[in-house]
């Protein structure tokens, strides 16, 4: 930021940024836990490929490329999306999922072997007392089925995210055994998992404080960590930030956060956040097109209010905020005073721009500017007339209709 706009924005988000980890990375879970949404259309394999290429040019370190023990239709996409990255010299890494048994690692063992690409096992595990419960599992069991699928991918040269899902329910000596046997066996990744959305900011800082105090310095090894959030309460975007300030490692997210119930931490939201912080410099002129693409391909409407890439996100018709941009605008300080003096977001960054429009709470920079933005002259008369309009109609009036009434006026005169 330049000295004059720091001058003019006073942030008091700047102590926080200084205890965030700078080198998180991003995982891309669209393609697998996104697609679990009873509600979206699983895309073709075509389209998982653009959705790919997307992620890569957003800069995105890693992709969950799917869940290839769940059909042999999986399989073959994932297969494919891993010989994608090969031939096309992709910089991102590619991961799968697996339950913690052999026969689910095994495929994606295979699939590494034959596209000739290394792939993280994404081992996960029940592990919640309530989910044990439900499920009638003995903790023994899991930690033999733990030492099993992680020490069998290790031996065939596949790194291991070991993931606990619902974390964020289960108790201190669950975890303790649970990680221990994963990190003793060879994952070099734990996966903490707020698997139904229970967590609040807070409770991301304990369970992260504790796994890297308790569990893993005691080892001696260098175990990652990874936080893999979901929605259910509002709180994923902001857990996010807090796991990322609480020194995760990773951070998991899914275009447009899809993904069941009320879905994942949105990846898009969380590449903004980071861009905005400082804590990345990804180039994101391609997230837009990254969400509508999802959009498209799964059957997921964008609400026009959805933050960043909604339709009304840099729009506006109010006659205050209009003429504050209008007035920014006439200052010709570049681009970012008009696109802060009503945004906390540069639209310039994502290649876009402040949109001004005509509607019922509009006032006369409104249309004066509709005006000088088609070169046209903005007449008085003319801009008065179509302020009344305007004023009388129930949503934002369209270029047609202003055309209409200009059209109008002059066969009058």
């Amino acid at each position: 930021m330049n000295t004059k706009r720091e001058s003019l924005i006073y942030d008091w988000n700047k102590q926080d940024v200084a205890s965030f980890n700078s080198n998180v990375e991003l995982d891309d879970e669209t393609l697998r836990d996104g697609l679990q949404s009873p509600s979206v259309i699983n895309p073709s394999v075509e389209q998982k490929l653009e959705i790919l290429h997307l992620m890569d040019e957003l800069g995105i370190d890693i992709a969950d490329i799917g869940f290839p023990a769940a059909s042999e239709k999986i399989a073959g996409d994932v297969e494919r999306l891993a010989r994608e990255i090969v031939q096309c010299n992709l910089s991102i890494q590619a991961g799968c999922a697996a339950r913690a048994l052999i026969t689910d690692v095994e495929p994606v063992v295979d699939i590494s072997q034959r596209a000739g690409l290394p792939i993280e096992v994404h081992i996960f595990i029940g592990s919640s007392p309530i989910r044990r419960y439900a499920e009638g599992w003995d903790l023994e069991c899991l930690l033999r089925l733990t030492q099993e699928s992680v020490k069998f991918a290790v031996s065939n040269n596949s790194l291991v995210m070991y993931v606990v899902e619902d974390t964020t329910r289960t108790d201190p000596e669950t975890l303790n055994r649970l990680l221990a046997t994963a990190i003793e066996y060879g994952a070099k990744r734990v996966c903490l998992c707020d698997t139904v959305g229970h967590a609040t900011p807070t409770g991301v800082r304990s369970l992260i404080q504790y796994i890297r105090d308790e569990i893993i310095e005691p080892t001696g090894k260098d175990i990652k960590i990874d936080w893999h959030g979901h929605s259910d309460r509002g709180l994923a975007i902001g857990n996010t930030l807090a796991a990322i300030a609480t020194g995760a490692d990773r951070i998991h997210g899914t275009a447009l956060g899809i993904g069941e119930r009320a879905g994942n931490t949105p990846m898009d939201l969380i590449l903004v956040n980071l861009k905005l912080m400082g804590i990345i410099e990804h180039d994101l002129t391609k997230l837009k097109e990254y969400c509508n693409v999802v959009s498209k391909y799964c059957g997921v409407p964008i609400p026009t209010n959805y933050p960043v890439v909604g339709q009304d996100a840099f729009r506006t018709a109010t006659g205050t905020h209009a003429a504050a941009i209008i007035k920014s605008i006439a200052k010709e300080e570049d681009h970012w005073l008009r696109d802060l003096v009503y945004s906390s977001i540069p639209a310039y960054i994502l290649g876009f721009k402040q949109i001004i429009e005509i509607g019922p709470m509009s006032g006369k920079a409104n249309v004066q500017y509709w005006f000088q933005e088609r070169g046209l002259e903005p007449e008085p008369d003319l801009v008065s007339i179509i302020l009344r309009e305007a004023k009388e109609s129930s949503t934002t009036m369209t270029d047609d209709e202003i055309y209409k009434i200009i059209r109008g006026h002059k066969n009058r005169t």
